[in-house]
């Protein structure tokens, strides 16, 4: 017990005190002071979608757009690069290395990079497009690129899901593919009808995770939106013009910026509703598609 008191210390003072209290303060209009709460019943949750919150539909918009384009993107970009690192190649352990080595790096350091990246003044990227006669975006100033930044951006941390996928590739039998090509099937057909169903309860896995993380997304959105226009970005939580004011985004600001102890917790609490049932509904539906042999 000696040995596994600081992990008991955390689990209880991180994780397990503050999420009762927190389904607590969602019935009451706790704003953080030190009087008792008062108990408000379901008016925080029915203030959601009254009118009350008038950020409450931007948010809600914002981060269902990000999770129908982030999720996919994620799987495609993995699974796309793990392909191209399974070749038996000279030197392909080098290639993995290097392909995992951005997820390493810390959320705050690598939005840091992509802020100067995608600066409109100064940023390599809008060098490279002026240089190509192509147009210059905005990026994080802009509302109508922000998200599209912050998803490009998210394919600096895709390491880990390449490992995932790279050992889900490595796990389908050389014999499948040998017998595909005696039956005349190309590299496509094997692809599709070799490698996509053995890989199914890789994706399985990759798609809940990615499910799980992009509604839990918050620290690159926030770092992007709150940096200073002059280094790339809104100045504003959720900004430019709530473009980015993710669903955790919006969380926060009520908690610590407004001080609406309460109603954000009503808030992180309807968000774990959702997440909770959606992905069950994705985990009810797997047996339909998701293929573990036997």
């Amino acid at each position: 017990m000696v040995f596994l008191s600081p992990w008991l210390v955390g689990m209880l003072g991180l994780w397990l005190i503050p999420t009762v209290l927190s389904l607590y303060f969602a019935f009451t209009d706790y704003t953080g002071a030190i009087w008792p709460p008062h108990w408000v019943g379901l008016a925080n949750f029915a203030n959601m979608v009254n009118g009350t919150d008038p950020d409450f539909f931007t948010a809600v918009g914002v981060t269902v757009w990000w999770v129908c384009l982030s999720v996919p993107f994620g799987l495609a970009v993995g699974l796309g690069l793990a392909l191209l690192l399974n070749w038996g190649v000279r030197g392909i352990g080098i290639y993995r290395t290097l392909f995992f080595l951005p997820s390493l790096v810390p959320f705050v350091g690598g939005t840091l990079i992509f802020l100067w990246l995608f600066n409109p003044q100064y940023g390599l990227v809008n060098d490279v497009l002026g240089a190509l006669h192509l147009p210059q975006p905005g990026w994080f100033t802009d509302p109508t690129w922000a998200k599209p930044g912050l998803l490009l951006q998210s394919a600096w941390g895709i390491g880990a899901t390449i490992i995932i996928f790279l050992a889900g590739l490595q796990g389908v039998p050389d014999e499948l593919y040998e017998a595909a090509a005696l039956d005349g099937a190309g590299a496509l057909g094997r692809f599709w009808h070799v490698t996509i169903p053995l890989i199914t309860p890789t994706i399985f896995f990759n798609l809940v995770l990615g499910f799980i993380n992009a509604f839990q997304y918050f620290a690159q959105a926030f770092i992007v939106s709150t940096s200073p226009s002059s280094f790339g970005g809104a100045g504003e939580v959720g900004g430019p013009a709530g473009s980015t004011l993710f669903f955790s985004l919006h969380i926060y600001d009520e908690a610590f910026q407004q001080g609406n102890i309460g109603y954000a917790s009503a808030l992180a609490w309807a968000l774990v509703t959702v997440v909770v049932l959606l992905t069950l509904l994705v985990v009810r539906t797997s047996g339909r598609w998701v293929y573990y042999g036997g």
